[in-house]
């Protein structure tokens, strides 16, 4: 190849680069406009209607959403209280398991994340709410219901995440422990969990970011509470309180969906900045 072939096939190359380069920036900055345009139009419009009232008076007491912010983080927490431990439990046995099984557990579990929320809100309406509310008129609609539709939608995910993080951990650690004469079990509890556990958290955080403005599967499980109610019954939740009156034809309590609206997204956003966080925390201790 003489010297000007040559030259030319490296200007080619980097024309290449650049264009290839170009064209992710310009996609990345999109993603972020669009993200700035969300956060904008939101802030814009329920910024204004914000108020401490919102935080503190339920909807049956007055126009406020207190009811809801409350059973919304009762039902994440029966959400994480189920879907946790079964989904770390379930990512090391794909993880640790070899064969066909694990392989069709590990199929399963990516349909599962692929499964519409709305479907999920009807199988626990048919498989707990209803038989409940037949053998026992005016129950069934609770808080525990919604928990268990939000943790169906966070198991896969949170074992997915747990999979690919103790995938990432150096087999060097588990040898050296398995050396030392410690058990399988005993390595993967002191050795590989605290190695990925800051990827873990990051899974289980994102998880819950993801179920916290889910509306479909309340619909089914919850219906709503405009007071505040307790778990074994009917309870409200703000992306439910959200949709109800953004639908309403009153005017005011469109105002104060797009306060509501505000509020949830700031609580997602606030959850991937702990994600961060703690993923970025946990890099500097590697190091």
């Amino acid at each position: 190849m003489s010297l000007y072939a040559a030259d030319s096939h490296v200007k080619l190359r980097r024309a290449q680069s650049l264009i290839m380069l170009s064209l992710c920036s310009v996609a990345a900055l999109v993603g972020i406009l669009v993200l700035g345009l969300v956060l904008y139009f939101l802030a814009a419009r329920g910024l204004s209607h914000l108020n401490i009232k919102l935080f503190t008076v339920a909807s049956g007491d007055g126009d406020g959403f207190a009811q809801s912010i409350r059973g919304t983080l009762q039902i994440l927490g029966v959400a994480c209280a189920i879907a946790v431990p079964i989904g770390i439990l379930g990512g090391i046995y794909q993880q640790e398991s070899k064969g066909k099984f694990a392989n069709t557990v590990r199929f399963l579990t990516d349909v599962l994340n692929g499964i519409p929320s709305i479907v999920i809100g009807i199988f626990v309406y048919a498989a707990l709410v209803l038989p409940i509310s037949q053998a026992y008129p005016g129950k069934g609609y609770s808080g525990w219901a919604g928990g268990v539709a939000l943790a169906i939608m966070m198991l896969p995910l949170i074992m997915r995440t747990t999979e690919e993080m103790l995938r990432l951990v150096p087999s060097a650690l588990s040898e050296a422990s398995l050396g030392l004469g410690a058990t399988r079990w005993r390595t993967m509890l002191s050795v590989v969990l605290p190695a990925a556990r800051g990827g873990i958290l990051t899974g289980i955080l994102l998880a819950v970011a993801r179920v916290a403005g889910e509306t479909a599967p309340l619909i089914f499980t919850i219906l709503g509470n405009e007071f505040l109610g307790q778990m074994d019954g009917q309870v409200d939740a703000l992306p439910l309180r959200l949709f109800k009156y953004a639908t309403d034809v009153d005017e005011k309590h469109n105002q104060i969906a797009w306060a509501a609206a505000l509020t949830l997204i700031l609580m997602v956003l606030m959850m991937s900045i702990a994600a961060r966080l703690t993923t970025r925390s946990r890099m500097q201790e590697d190091k």
